[in-house]
């Protein structure tokens, strides 16, 4: 794992930096040595925000957070992370190595209920215009907070586009002729 700090406003000490390595060094077991961490802090006032981006392959995780100490922003992301890699356990361990997942879950304190989503597609839009899944494709998109993602569909080889419905459903948009 390759991580890449971007401090804004801020000085960046050595033991922040070390905290958040080994923060991170929980998460070896899940991505490859190609992955990249972009760890951005900025100071705004009396406020710091931690955003953390987490790219390997065709997974990306994003988290931020804003607390007055950048030491509990960290701690902040940090959670959310874990939360998405619990939330997305079942298709993430298709992609990783066997009981990684279960190794890091289970340094989660019991008691926090996970509720696994089925990616159910409730609308087929058709519009004209990195080969992935419908459904890597929607994980990534909620790994990065977002309403809608575009991609290469691996199986059709056309751009689509999912999109999450506001009764909490999905789409895609596929190209038509």
């Amino acid at each position: 794992m390759r991580i890449v700090y971007t401090a804004r406003k801020v000085n960046l000490k050595d033991n922040f930096k070390e905290r958040v390595e080994k923060k991170l060094s929980k998460f070896k077991k899940l991505f490859s040595e190609e992955a990249v961490v972009n760890v951005v802090v900025t100071l705004e006032k009396n406020r710091q925000t931690v955003e953390m981006t987490i790219r390997d392959r065709a997974m990306v995780y994003r988290a931020e957070s804003t607390q007055p100490e950048m030491n509990d922003a960290l701690d902040r992301v940090m959670d959310i992370l874990m939360r998405q890699i619990r939330k997305n356990k079942t298709r993430l361990e298709k992609r990783v190595k066997t009981g990684s997942i279960n190794d890091i879950i289970a340094d989660i304190p019991a008691g926090e209920e996970v509720v696994e989503d089925d990616y159910k597609v409730v609308r087929t839009k058709q519009v004209m215009v990195k080969p992935l899944t419908v459904e890597e494709a929607i994980l990534e998109m909620n790994m990065v907070s977002h309403d809608f993602f575009m991609f290469l569909n691996a199986d059709t080889n056309d751009v689509n586009v999912v999109y999450k419905r506001k009764d909490g459903g999905y789409g895609v948009l596929e190209p038509s002729v």
